[in-house]
């Protein structure tokens, strides 16, 4: 009944296509179930001798206009009902892709992509089916089931009718029985594909890990798991089909063979006339169809059902972070501040779901508006988890963050990241061109512009240099692009925003120090007035900041410039030396080898 529930908008939406859809084919199943009655006329007519040439011509009309009913009929409510579903499917679809994206990021952690992905395919699929198909199938059988039994009842033979019936009666129960039986192992082959969807996806997305450590064959063999697991699941489906089939068929065969006997008896004793059993074994046929379209619906609502149920779940699922507007709730109260770019973080501390020990203990930081802030730290330090909840991308207990004085809790979420420019780890890109890469956060066109933020992170030039330029489509998540390409063009994406608080995570590690010196200098020229959170390893990238805070295990451990922070002699000043010794052992090593 839940599923029945959710699909029930979805349903009155399209209501009337479905109720014309049914007149039609209740007008195309009264033209059916006419046809052998104009047969059993016309064949006792000319029996007896009593028709002539003007009856004849008269039923042969009949008999014509019902055919024209028929084949313009089904035309129309397949028109009906199949445009429905398809629309349905498209709504249900689009609603789905929304829905996706307005759920938190720990949802997509716990969720593989492949069986996000199979939600759109054959659940779609199976839907559209059950949406469609089977309401068809399911109404007609009804429809016909009724009249054709009345005919052969009232215009043949009950006798006849009730010997025939036994049979059918069996294909009926069987039917729901296979119903009920279809639905789990439908939902069992549907996870199977996910399944296997979900590693086919995650070995092309990582064919270069696989290639760098030689692991083909054993990809290959995890493969063929995943693949075998879908094909015993496959044919457990088809397993269960190829015994009822076959069933259904014995059981239509008898039918025939009492109404060949019986019927063949009753037209020698007189019972009833050659026409009517004509009639009456075309009635027959004409039940075949209700009783398997009966199967039929019943095998494409339980599938439906099953899909129905897994995305059912999508949809009952719910962000859970506490801002407004998310889940379409507290709109009314928002506060809207006009983002300038202070930031305080205020004893906050943070657990990530899942994990005993805290995150983030403790920070205390104010970074003013158009302060350029540091943040280094070993690994794990904490780092990217505190500008994610900068970005909301996690709850955070009221009075941790405030953004221009007002709680990060009572701003928008829309409102909120509209105003702050990201540069991630991964250096994500579109499968487009790079145009429209540059230009995703701003969504401008104009040329000019995005021209201006690649020179600012120095990829015009690497541009230029592609035979199309900046109509160049990169690959999927811009595997065509060497790492320093990639980084510089999200570092552009996030330049042309122009947005008041810009967080570099770590988006400086994959160019050279030359080309980092010059982004650093575009930014300090461009940004002047506008916050800047920078999150780096090396020191060379956020010793001109004005603020440096060093993360260790979670917790601020050094606050200062660079010259206090030296002066304190602790864990920056360790950090930078290392790097010092680093940097002088690889300028030894390159004039050794120039030597050579």
């Amino acid at each position: 009944m839940k599923s029945f529930r959710f699909m029930v908008p979805y349903l009155k939406r399209y209501r009337w296509k479905y109720v014309w859809g049914m007149v039609i084919l209740l007008a195309v199943d009264i033209a059916n179930v006419l046809i052998p009655k104009i047969v059993a006329y016309i064949t006792d007519g000319l029996q007896t001798g009593g028709f002539g040439m003007n009856q004849v011509l008269f039923y042969l009309g009949i008999f014509l206009a019902s055919g024209a009913v028929i084949a313009i009929g089904r035309f129309l409510w397949r028109y009906c009902f199949h445009g429905a579903s398809r629309s349905i499917e498209r709504d249900l679809r689009n609603d789905m892709f929304r829905h996706l994206e307005e759920l938190d990021v720990d949802f997509y952690h716990e969720n593989k992509t492949g069986d996000l992905m199979s939600h759109f395919t054959s659940d779609m699929d199976a839907i559209r089916m059950a949406m469609g198909m089977a309401l068809v199938a399911a109404f007609d059988a009804t429809i016909m089931a009724i009249m054709v039994l009345y005919q052969m009842i009232v215009f043949v033979n009950p006798l006849l009718t009730l010997a025939t019936m036994v049979p059918m009666l069996l294909i009926l129960g069987g039917m729901f029985v296979y119903g009920k039986t279809i639905s789990p192992r439908f939902a069992a082959r549907q996870q199977a594909v996910s399944d296997l969807m979900d590693f086919t996806q995650e070995s092309f997305s990582g064919v270069r890990v696989v290639k760098a450590f030689v692991r083909e064959r054993a990809q290959y063999r995890e493969f063929l798991k995943y693949n075998e697991n879908a094909r015993k699941k496959n044919l457990r489906l088809a397993r269960l089909q190829a015994v009822v089939i076959p069933s259904l068929e014995l059981m239509i065969g008898f039918s025939i063979l009492i109404t060949i006997v019986i019927g063949g008896y009753f037209v020698l004793n007189g019972k009833i006339s050659l026409g009517r059993f004509f009639a009456y074994n075309q009635y027959i046929g004409m039940l075949v169809w209700p009783m398997i379209a009966c199967g039929e619906s019943i095998q494409m609502i339980s599938k439906g059902m099953a899909s129905i149920d897994r995305i059912r779940g999508i949809f009952e699922t719910k962000s859970e972070l506490t801002a407004p507007g998310v889940n379409g709730e507290g709109m009314d109260q928002a506060i809207v501040p006009e983002i300038k770019g202070d930031i305080v973080f205020s004893h906050l501390n943070y657990r990530h779901k899942g994990n005993e020990d805290e995150t983030l203990t403790d920070i205390n930081l104010h970074i003013k508006a158009g302060m350029t802030m540091a943040i280094v730290g070993r690994t794990g330090s904490g780092k990217s988890t505190l500008v994610d909840l900068l970005l909301h991308l996690f709850n955070v207990e009221p009075g941790m963050i405030y953004i221009d004085g007002v709680d990060i809790n009572d701003i928008p979420l829309k409102n909120l990241r509209e105003h702050i420019a990201y540069v991630p780890q991964d250096d994500f890109l579109f499968s487009d061109s790079l145009k429209a890469n540059i230009a995703f956060g701003a969504q401008t066109t104009d040329l000019k512009a995005i021209q201006k933020a690649a020179m600012n992170a120095c990829v015009h030039d690497n541009i230029m240099e592609f035979p199309e330029g900046y109509d160049t489509v990169v690959g999927e998540r811009g595997v065509t692009l060497s790492g320093g390409q990639k980084q510089r063009s999200a570092i552009a994406r996030a330049w042309l925003m122009d947005a008041p608080i810009l967080i570099m995570d770590d988006a400086l590690s994959a160019v050279d120090t030359d080309t980092e010196e010059q982004i650093l200098s575009n930014l300090r020229e461009t940004r002047q007035g506008k916050t800047t959170i920078l999150i780096a390893h090396r020191i060379s990238t956020i010793q001109n900041a004005d603020l440096i805070m060093v993360l260790e295990e979670g917790s601020m451990a050094e606050l200062g410039t660079h010259e206090e922070l030296m002066q304190q002699k602790g864990i920056y000043h360790d950090i930078f030396e290392m790097q010092q010794l680093e940097a002088a052992a690889g300028e030894k090593r390159s004039e050794l080898m120039k030597e050579e």
